[in-house]
């Protein structure tokens, strides 16, 4: 008998322990670290959502199903930390006397502060320890909310901006073709600045809380990752095409961008190379960067380089970001957008919208048509000459879409 008492202090006391130090690294250490009581739990939480949106292959369904996963992770983890905290502080009433009915009765009561049972005097320590751990975790989960919501805000303020520079979902080669039509490209430099610090901001936020990576934007096709890809693409492109018109800022964009993705996939144990050679192969393929780069000289923007002279920079660019980018793309379920590989929820792949630049001499407006826009699963590669069913729309499981600007 008293084995089995010292059997239940130990499995209660290490399990209390465990689940403090799970609550302490997620909600108050600043050290990009997760614990595996806190993985778990967002494993846990994640699967049902996605077995739920693998239903449908509409991407505005599988997002309004995706978009609850993340507050509901929160109530997750508090709900799994008490969970967790009853299980191990009813071990310890048990193993100081109590029976398993009174013991799961007193630390009920003691973590939840009901107040109604007594605890004996040799049990007091317990029920005083009980009712810290539930207040104060409550407390810390309250307090957690503000600075999260505040991240979250700053990270969606410039994602929202995005939009009408890259449209939606946003992609590389648009950025430039969209400065470029608008006679805008000396603001590409100031585009590239903000997005350094936006990276910047995103490595320091989405380490110290993991869960916002899995906040979803509020509109179905916007994305953190996808944005910073598309502006990561569009630095690499301009400094691989131009190199002689490219602001310093590119370069310092991409360095910071590709330290963030990283950064984040080392919080989330998603492996990461961080010293790949130049060379070595990309998911995407070099037909698939000669449409782009077709599509970008059709819109008059300035390009130095053919396609072929281009592509070993772009390739040594890409390289650093383009796997841990794809990676944090298809965990997040993030918009199929193009250049962003395959998504475990087989959704086609959807290249951005363009409103028609309508104006006195084109009342049509036509844009330009783009490379590879008719929708395909996701992953696979865009075909040259396939065009929209119409300027701004996108074909959705055979039925027409406006996807917005």
């Amino acid at each position: 008998m008293l084995v089995v008492r010292i059997a239940e202090a130990l499995a209660g006391g290490l399990l209390v322990l465990a689940t403090w130090w799970s609550v302490l690294v997620t909600l108050v250490v600043p050290r990009g670290k997760t614990t595996m009581i806190t993985r778990a739990l967002f494993r846990g939480m994640r699967t049902p959502f996605v077995l739920f949106a693998s239903l449908s292959r509409d991407y505005g369904r599988i997002d309004a199903v995706l978009a609850a996963r993340a507050p509901v992770t929160l109530l997750g983890l508090l709900l799994g930390w008490l969970l967790l905290f009853l299980v191990g502080f009813s071990l310890l009433f048990s193993a100081a006397g109590a029976d398993v009915a009174v013991a799961l009765r007193d630390a009920g009561s003691s973590l939840f502060t009901l107040g109604f049972a007594t605890p004996t005097t040799d049990q007091l320590g317990i029920t005083i320890a009980a009712a810290a751990s539930g207040l104060i975790v409550v407390a810390l989960q309250i307090g957690y909310l503000p600075a999260l919501y505040s991240s979250y805000n700053r990270r969606e303020t410039l994602v929202t901006v995005l939009a009408s520079r890259a449209g939606v979902p946003s992609w590389g080669p648009e950025v430039l073709v969209r400065h470029q039509l608008v006679g805008i490209i000396d603001s590409l430099a100031g585009l590239y600045a903000q997005w350094e610090n936006f990276a910047a901001d995103v490595a320091e936020s989405h380490t110290n809380y993991p869960v916002l990576v899995y906040f979803r934007s509020p509109r179905p096709l916007r994305s953190w990752v996808i944005g910073l890809l598309s502006v990561m693409d569009s630095a690499a492109l301009y400094l691989a095409l131009a190199p002689g018109r490219a602001p310093s800022e590119a370069r310092l964009c991409l360095r910071m961008g590709y330290r963030c993705l990283r950064e984040i996939a080392g919080t989330l144990r998603i492996p990461v190379d961080d010293d790949p050679k130049p060379d070595d192969p990309l998911q995407l393929s070099r037909e698939e960067f000669a449409d782009a780069v077709a599509y970008i000289r059709s819109s008059g923007f300035p390009v130095e380089r053919s396609a072929a002279e281009a592509w070993p920079d772009f390739q040594g660019w890409r390289v650093n970001y383009e796997r841990v980018a794809i990676a944090l793309a298809e965990l997040t379920d993030a918009p199929p957008a193009l250049w962003s590989g395959g998504r475990r929820l087989r959704t086609p792949q959807l290249p951005p919208s363009r409103p028609r630049d309508r104006r006195p001499t084109d009342k049509e407006g036509n844009p330009l048509p783009l490379p590879g826009a008719t929708a395909r699963p996701s992953g696979t590669r865009m075909r040259p000459g396939h065009l929209p069913t119409a300027p701004g729309m996108l074909p959705i499981d055979g039925r027409p879409v406006q996807t917005g600007p």
